[in-house]
């Protein structure tokens, strides 16, 4: 029989890791990230820790979740995905539908750490784009072995012109500096329940532009699925972080625009925040 695990969340910070049980936290500064990330069960090298931990409040300016590791991503892994991409390609977008459709997903690279911000820091827009939006999706942490140990919140920022012109510009549209957002924390946990809402929210001014919700349950593919496709003929050393794809897409009127904020919500994971820079 399966024991259910407690959640412990994991920020950084840059007095160091702070791992959070309920309401209690703690400084485990000897660790770091790419020592859970390479662990064969992160739950259980953390769970002793919290024992010897230094008592702390929760952390307020925190870095984003990562340390050494690789951001990739899933592309067309809901429907409304599917139809937004086919909507914005300038030809017909049929390479989207067949995606959508096929075994294989459509896995690509797309953050080193240094261009992923942190919460409450600023993602970015490219200068040579006028078509952005942000891309609310859940973020998986697979160990070096290939298993998802916790969740976090993403945002993975796309130029929609740009791709749209041609799916061949997917790196520009998807890797640049500030394209990527992560956090608050990973949650090392129980896989999370299909039925687990992401929620997006963009204000303006004060004044909110957008908002939308989804849930897990609406993505074609599992989570399970994903991480095994990019472990095939692929290892990562320092273990790696997977974004799944996005059910939330706005209007096709709709772009950002500098000092919008973002704000991305899953529930039982936490809330991102981002300027938009």
């Amino acid at each position: 029989m399966h024991t259910m695990l407690l959640p412990i969340t994991l920020y950084r910070t840059a007095a160091g890791l702070v791992a959070q049980r309920g309401e209690d936290c703690f400084l485990l500064a000897d660790l770091t990230m790419d020592a859970v990330f390479t662990h064969d069960d992160p739950h259980s090298l953390l769970e002793p820790l919290l024992r010897y931990g230094k008592p702390v409040e929760r952390p307020r300016e925190l870095l984003a979740p990562i340390q050494s590791q690789e951001v990739w991503a899933s592309g067309v892994t809901y429907l409304r995905s599917r139809d937004a991409r086919m909507e914005e390609s300038k030809d017909g977008g049929s390479v989207y539908d067949r995606v959508y459709a096929a075994d294989r997903p459509e896995l690509f690279f797309k953050a080193t750490p240094h261009r992923v911000v942190a919460p409450g820091a600023a993602v970015r827009i490219r200068a040579d784009s006028k078509w952005n939006v942000p891309e609310p999706e859940v973020a998986l942490a697979i160990n070096t072995a290939g298993k998802i140990f916790g969740y976090t919140v993403g945002n993975d920022m796309s130029s929609r012109d740009i791709e749209g012109e041609n799916p061949l510009y997917l790196p520009q549209a998807k890797v640049y500096l500030g394209c990527c957002a992560l956090g608050p924390g990973i949650v090392v946990r129980d896989p999370l329940p299909r039925e687990t809402a992401i929620e997006l929210r963009i204000r303006r001014g004060g004044a909110e532009v957008f908002s939308g919700a989804t849930a897990v349950s609406q993505m074609k593919r599992t989570f399970d699925e994903l991480a095994g496709w990019l472990m095939r003929e692929n290892g990562f050393p320092a273990g790696c972080v997977l974004l799944t794809g996005t059910g939330l897409v706005p209007p096709n009127e709709f772009t950002l625009a500098h000092g919008d904020e973002v704000a991305i919500t899953i529930a039982s994971i936490g809330t991102l925040r981002n300027t938009v820079g």
